[in-house]
């Protein structure tokens, strides 16, 4: 059984990491990629987040398999950078659902969170049929890093839930059969907002379990979203006409953080 000595961190902002070596639409060498990086990971933490997520989000199309070994190299050397500049709790995503190099990375660099977009069931997504494999991904928490929580996406966006169309059903499984840590509601794309009935559903559902929003909160919106969940994990809002490549604005996350608190 993992224990957890801390507390998970209420508001993650989003590092989106260029394209990396090796993906198709890749420009950039790694230094430049760890400059972009830590300006914005500097950046959340002078706004105020408690928190930080780093995913190689400028890697589409992506990979419902295992990404590529350059890949996990890249995102270790530059987390691991963030990791101690930021002394934040930093979380890792693999896109698109590779949980074992997550926590590999975890591991490697003391990170305290992942995030795993399908821990349980089945999804139709863009990448085609991605099946969760809970069975594994915390058994390799267990030998990798056993006090690396896990934050797993219930209906994740980009997709359709095949096995349990019911969110509430789901978000049970996920937390309690999937051994999930924390459960992550989202709209049905990237920076789109949450549907109020099925935020109700998962709250209901896992009572006991920290829920996070996935997307779409924003400074107009995230007073009311917290006070029905634990926490949101914060992107698009916080660039640019929501421009998920431009660099994260000093001023939107200091009046996002403004209208958190």
């Amino acid at each position: 059984m993992a224990h957890f000595e801390s507390p998970l961190p209420r508001l993650i902002g989003m590092v989106h990491l260029p394209p990396m070596p090796g993906s198709p639409n890749s420009t950039l060498n790694l230094d430049d990629i760890f400059e972009h990086a830590m300006r914005d990971a500097k950046t959340l933490k002078a706004a105020g987040f408690d928190g930080i997520m780093v995913e190689n989000f400028g890697d589409a199309p992506f990979t419902r398999g295992s990404i590529a070994p350059e890949t996990v190299a890249g995102m270790a050397v530059v987390i691991r950078e963030i990791c101690k500049a930021s002394r934040l709790p930093v979380g890792v995503n693999c896109l698109r659902n590779d949980a074992r190099s997550a926590l590999g990375i975890a591991a490697a660099v003391g990170a305290s969170f992942i995030r795993v977009n399908v821990l349980t069931g089945v999804a139709a997504t863009d990448q085609g049929m991605i099946e969760g494999d809970a069975y594994q991904t915390l058994r390799d928490r267990a030998a990798l890093c056993p006090n690396v929580r896990i934050l797993a996406d219930v209906h994740v966006k980009h997709a359709i839930c095949v096995n349990q169309p019911d969110i509430a059903l789901a978000a049970e499984e996920t937390a309690y059969r999937g051994g999930a840590d924390a459960i992550i509601v989202s709209g049905s794309t990237t920076g789109r907002a949450v549907d109020d009935g099925d935020l109700m559903k998962v709250k209901g559902a896992v009572a006991d379990k920290p829920v996070y929003i996935g997307s779409g909160a924003t400074k107009d919106t995230i007073a009311k979203l917290l006070a029905t969940v634990d926490g949101a994990i914060v992107g698009s809002a916080l660039k640019p006409n929501g421009d998920i490549s431009a660099p994260i604005d000093q001023s939107l996350a200091e009046a996002f953080i403004a209208a958190a608190k």
